[in-house]
């Protein structure tokens, strides 16, 4: 049996393994959810800490998986619940038509959804004095893991692939953010484009407020369903500590982008990511929560994971206490606005597997019915 409980603890507290290669290999360091494995317990993959300081000193443990490839899960040796690890894409095998292996343009998050970063960099990261502290995009590259650009016919390709042999059901398009007021509006339209001509998958692009809110229409016509637009942090004090050159862009201007955004996406389409544990309170994360939510913005709310190589490293994860404190009220808030993850057409809101905000909101709406 699981809740939200138990997937909260995980996401903060990590797993040890006893079998490390069990299920898709997990990538240490890098772009996107990195240090993790997908777990899917009961109807739900979720991510979990495997490769962090917090996971090596985790009060549970997962067994090797038995005949049946389910695994169990110890906490101090009491049983805890079964889970079982989505295997290793088939499509990721491949190589495209231009000699690039498939993997290396996008790669499987959760259970059913591709997920690629179209520009592998980006203007802030290029500085020690702008970078995100918690970002790693460019250890990807460094490694030779992925290419710096994803062309629109490598996207195409590999998300048709993914579909036909995977089963893919929705893709998250991320990037780096280059010069220019589009803030990578103008590549993502264009990926996009390419990537609805070849196969009808919903799709999620995710990148800073453009200058001009003509690029968000045209990302919407481009073919993306979904919009991300990362807060991370929701406090100025924090914003300009952790990421110095992102917090030119004032959570203002977030705010201009997000009212002009929802009518053109959509009531629940256009969402944000919210990195708890960076030193913004409890209350200041609800607070904008309930800024986002009133005008139809879905605030994605998430456990800082320190990755490694980058100068939060060893910064801590934050407590179970304090995402249940955040998770509990945001996820009524969210049910009582009318929107939720199951809503999302594409996108990281729709995976929700890098945080139990969306097991939160089943409980509510199973408290609603009764």
């Amino acid at each position: 049996m699981y809740n939200e409980a138990l997937i909260n603890e995980l996401q903060t507290k990590g797993m040890r393994l006893v079998d490390p290669t069990v299920g898709h290999q997990s990538r240490r360091g890098g772009a996107g959810p990195t240090d993790h494995k997908a777990v899917t317990i009961g109807d739900m993959t979720v991510m979990i800490p495997v490769h962090t300081a917090p996971s090596f000193e985790s009060p549970y443990v997962v067994d090797a998986p038995d005949g049946d490839g389910t695994s169990l899960i110890r906490k101090n040796g009491e049983d805890v619940a079964r889970v079982s690890f989505p295997a290793k894409p088939k499509f990721s095998d491949l190589t495209t038509a231009d000699g690039v292996p498939y993997s290396q343009i996008a790669v499987l998050h959760g259970r059913d959804v591709l997920a690629t970063t179209v520009l592998q960099t980006c203007i802030r990261y290029q500085s020690r004095t702008k970078t995100c502290q918690f970002c790693a995009i460019g250890q990807s590259l460094a490694a030779g893991r992925t290419t710096a650009h994803k062309t629109p016919a490598q996207l195409a390709e590999v998300a048709k692939a993914a579909v036909e042999l995977d089963g893919v059901k929705h893709m998250v398009m991320t990037t780096g953010t280059p010069k220019g007021s589009d803030r990578g509006a103008a590549v993502l339209a264009e990926s996009a484009a390419a990537i609805k001509a070849a196969v009808d998958l919903p799709l999620q692009a995710q990148c800073e407020p453009p200058e001009d809110d003509i690029w968000l229409q045209r990302m919407k016509d481009a073919g993306v369903d979904s919009l991300g637009m990362h807060l991370e942090a929701v406090s100025d004090e924090v914003r300009h500590r952790i990421m110095p050159g992102k917090a030119q862009v004032s959570v203002e201007k977030y705010f201009e982008s997000f009212k002009a955004a929802v009518p053109i996406f959509g009531h629940g389409q256009v969402s944000t990511y919210i990195l708890a544990g960076l030193g913004d309170t409890v209350e200041q994360i609800l607070n904008v929560s309930r800024r986002l939510v009133d005008i139809g913005v879905y605030p994605f709310v998430v456990p800082f994971v320190p990755v490694s190589g980058t100068p939060l490293e060893s910064h801590p994860s934050p407590s179970s206490e304090f995402m249940d404190a955040i998770l509990g009220p945001l996820s009524k808030m969210i049910i009582e606005s009318g929107l939720g993850a199951t809503k999302a057409k594409a996108g990281c809101a729709k995976c929700g597997a890098c945080s139990a905000l969306s097991t939160y909101e089943k409980f509510q709406l199973k408290k609603v019915a009764s």
